[in-house]
């Protein structure tokens, strides 16, 4: 038996083992199954591959999109990038291989991580489709792992940002600061934070709402609700919004390719 999984702390509301059961039982898979691991602490880490020798590969979530890269073997370019993970492959790792372990890697293994980041594939692919001309920069709510690939991708675009944070930063934009300003120079705004995730439902980002209008898209990367109160909001104005359902697809599909595939890297 194949065994997947998802790391992080609390997975009480995990999208990847209800997508991945469902996709094991339509697609007849019967050799694979999907776990979670919920670890508060990455100390745990190398215990938990210790104790499941069948591990093929792993998804991570909060809050360990960033601290587990130091155990990892090899990285792709784009994790590497961004600065955060959140698939990982399993693989057996050759007496050549091993030569490239990481130094501060899981000691005495037999085994070979691979680091790499399918939010990047999932958000760009899930937002390339409503970009329109008068959107040329956003306002990037949050600042952890996930905005980390959505700054990437906007790189990539060519699309410019701003980050928004409760926290005193040099070079962001305190929430309690946005003005009109801000809103209309920047007509995307994406929510990488938890506020407003079920059962939370009655909260959302505090940012001046009544500045949107129908030249906005409002992408939020929550799943759970299908609408949040942020999305709720920007509708009322006339913009057009998303939820996180369809690049969570998106990358899970991606993992799955990763975990499946036979590539060897240096």
């Amino acid at each position: 038996m194949k065994k997947y999984g998802l790391i992080g702390y609390p997975l009480s509301h995990s999208f990847s083992k209800k997508y991945f059961t469902e996709k094991f039982e339509k697609e007849k898979i019967s050799d694979a199954q999907y776990d979670l691991f919920p670890i508060e602490n990455l100390k745990d880490f190398s215990a938990l591959l210790h104790a499941n020798p069948d591990l093929c590969g792993l998804n991570v979530t909060i809050p360990h999109k960033v601290d587990v890269i130091k155990y990892i073997d090899w990285v792709n370019e784009d994790a590497k990038q961004v600065g955060a993970i959140n698939c990982i492959r399993v693989a057996s790792e050759s007496p050549v291989l091993a030569a490239f372990s990481g130094e501060v890697g899981i000691k005495g293994h037999d085994f070979r991580l691979e680091g790499f980041n399918t939010d990047v594939y999932g958000f760009e692919m899930s937002l390339k489709p409503l970009l329109k001309k008068q959107h040329t920069h956003a306002l990037i709510l949050g600042d952890g792992g996930a905005a980390k690939a959505v700054i990437y991708v906007l790189n990539k675009l060519g699309i410019g940002h701003r980050t928004v944070t409760r926290r005193e930063n040099l070079h962001h934009i305190l929430f309690k600061d946005l003005t009109k300003q801000h809103i209309q120079s920047h007509k995307i705004i994406i929510n990488t934070t938890p506020v407003g995730t079920s059962p939370n439902i009655d909260e959302c980002p505090p940012i001046p709402y009544e500045y949107i209008t129908d030249e906005h898209l409002l992408y939020d990367l929550i799943y759970n609700p299908e609408q949040t109160l942020f999305l709720k909001k920007g509708e009322e104005k006339g913009a057009a919004t998303k939820n996180g359902q369809e690049m969570l697809i998106l990358q899970a599909e991606k993992a799955w390719e990763i975990w499946n595939s036979k590539a060897k890297h240096p």
